[in-house]
């Protein structure tokens, strides 16, 4: 006799589909080893960053947090793009020479020396001013016309009390972003402070001009400057939690 042949228990694919199931089956992907490629995101949070990133960022981040008195919080009211773009345009004219500049110069005076023993050297070039020490003296003998003061100079113990200074002296002063932008305009790698002792005379409006808005902007505000704290400013967690409480306690209250 010939032997039974089972019958198959397989059903048709269209039998074990359900009625209203999707058309599409639903394959996962696999990331493992060997498995499906990654696709590509930000993995910038997973990244162990340099000690002095990791620095910076705590840094603003505690700034922003932690109540910041009105002496250092200032320092962030920083000079509008369109005056700043007006300062160091007038900046870029009176910047000091460089050393190969003034090796040149030294021995041009040196051969006009030597040709005519009674030569003047010319008259004094009209440069601004650079080094803390040396601004701060222009400012306690009140040559300094105006004063720039950089935003972001660390520590910032070093400049907080020129603000001060300034407005004992009554000379205007503003603050501009950022150190490295004003040690361009001296040929240094970063300044602190810059400052004008005078122009030529084809700059003198742009120059009042220059002064009258630094004056409305810096040195009649010093009232608001002087008592307005910064910070204080908790993370989104922190406020959407505080937001809740706040609600929760406004429904007792209702209830009540």
């Amino acid at each position: 006799s010939m032997p039974k042949v089972k019958k198959s228990t397989k059903k048709s694919a269209s039998s074990t589909k359900a009625a209203g199931s999707s058309l599409f089956e639903k394959k996962p992907r696999n990331f493992g080893i060997g498995g499906d490629v990654r696709v590509k995101e930000d993995v910038g949070r997973f990244v162990k960053w340099p000690k002095y990133v990791r620095l910076q960022r705590q840094k603003r981040v505690l700034c922003t947090r932690l109540k910041v008195p009105p002496a250092i919080h200032q320092f962030t009211q920083t000079m509008d793009q369109g005056s700043a773009r007006e300062l160091f345009r007038l900046l870029d004219k009176y910047r000091p020479e460089t050393k190969q500049d003034k090796r040149a110069r030294i021995r041009a005076a040196a051969e006009s020396k030597a040709k005519d023993e009674s030569g003047s050297t010319g008259p004094k070039p009209t440069v601004i001013k650079y080094g803390l020490k040396h601004v701060t003296t222009l400012i306690e003998q009140r040559k300094a016309k105006l004063v720039v003061i950089a935003h972001d100079v660390e520590p910032i113990e070093v400049v907080v009390f020129l603000p001060a200074l300034c407005r004992k002296m009554d000379i205007p002063f503003c603050f501009v972003k950022g150190k490295a932008r004003l040690g361009t305009v001296v040929h240094k790698k970063t300044a602190t402070c810059l400052a004008f002792t005078a122009v030529k005379g084809a700059d003198q409006s742009a120059f009042a001009k220059l002064v009258d808005s630094v004056r409305t902007n810096f040195n009649d505000r010093s009232e608001i400057l002087q008592r307005t704290w910064g910070g204080g400013i908790m993370g989104a967690k922190t406020q959407h939690r505080l937001a809740e409480m706040a609600k929760a306690k406004a429904r007792e209250i209702t209830l009540n």
